[in-house]
């Protein structure tokens, strides 16, 4: 018996979840899940129909992008999951996918702008748009790069990744994270709402204004911190 069943368990519950929500088509997106004991993630197999997949279908492989355990390829994005774990060690999963509102302010080129509560129950800032890759890194190791270009922008916008768990890549699509591999697709769904509702917002009214301090604050607290009095609690 394989010693990443659970990790590999994990990775396949939460990549399953991508055709359920609607968030895939074919064989678009990948979720990873690591276990930082062992310093490896499982990730789903390059292009294998979500239909076909199986627990051990998953591949292990360390932050090296070495193949650990499984007889498939693993994720064309494999390296951008590998340079997000090495640069950011407080996430446990990651989610890609090309879903359709997300990837359409990505191919825009723009933040999503924060113009409701539902955007502000999960964050506090503009959903922020990663610019398009240089020539020269497109070049070069790209999907490693595509990595860089996330740190890059969070750098510039002196955003956290447990703050932001989410980004666009300009022209390309989003990735999400968290704590585990079902959060990095919970925040994968909340991505592609919020896209579609400030999408629609737009469409409705083109001037439509910004939600303001107070409610940015208020809802976002009511959620997240000390006085947070959302749900059940533990």
């Amino acid at each position: 018996m394989s010693i990443y069943k659970s990790l590999k368990q994990e990775c396949y519950t939460a990549n399953m979840l991508l055709p359920k929500l609607d968030l895939v088509v074919y064989t678009f997106g990948n979720v990873s899940a690591v276990d930082r004991e062992k310093g490896v993630f499982a990730i789903k197999p390059s292009g294998v129909p979500y239909e076909e997949l199986k627990v051990e279908d998953m591949v292990i492989v360390d932050f090296d992008n070495n193949v650990i355990e499984g007889k498939m390829r693993p994720s064309s994005d494999t390296k951008t999951h590998a340079f997000l774990y090495k640069h950011w060690e407080n996430i446990g999963g990651i989610c890609h996918t090309h879903s359709t509102c997300a990837v359409a302010w990505a191919q825009a080129q723009m933040d999503i702008p924060i113009f409701g509560t539902t955007h502000a129950d999960h964050l506090t800032v503009d959903i922020p748009c990663a610019p398009p890759m240089s020539d020269s890194l497109i070049q070069g190791d790209y999907e490693h790069n595509t990595g860089q270009q996330i740190l890059d922008c969070f750098a510039s916008k002196g955003l956290r990744p447990d703050e932001v768990e989410m980004v666009l890549i300009g022209n390309h699509g989003p990735f999400a994270w968290g704590k585990n591999a079902a959060k990095a697709v919970y925040n994968s769904k909340v991505l592609e709402e919020i896209a579609r509702m400030a999408y629609l917002t737009l469409q409705i009214n083109p001037n439509a204004p910004r939600l303001k301090d107070a409610l940015i604050k208020k809802h976002f607290e009511r959620k997240h911190g000390k006085d947070a009095y959302y749900g059940q609690g533990c």
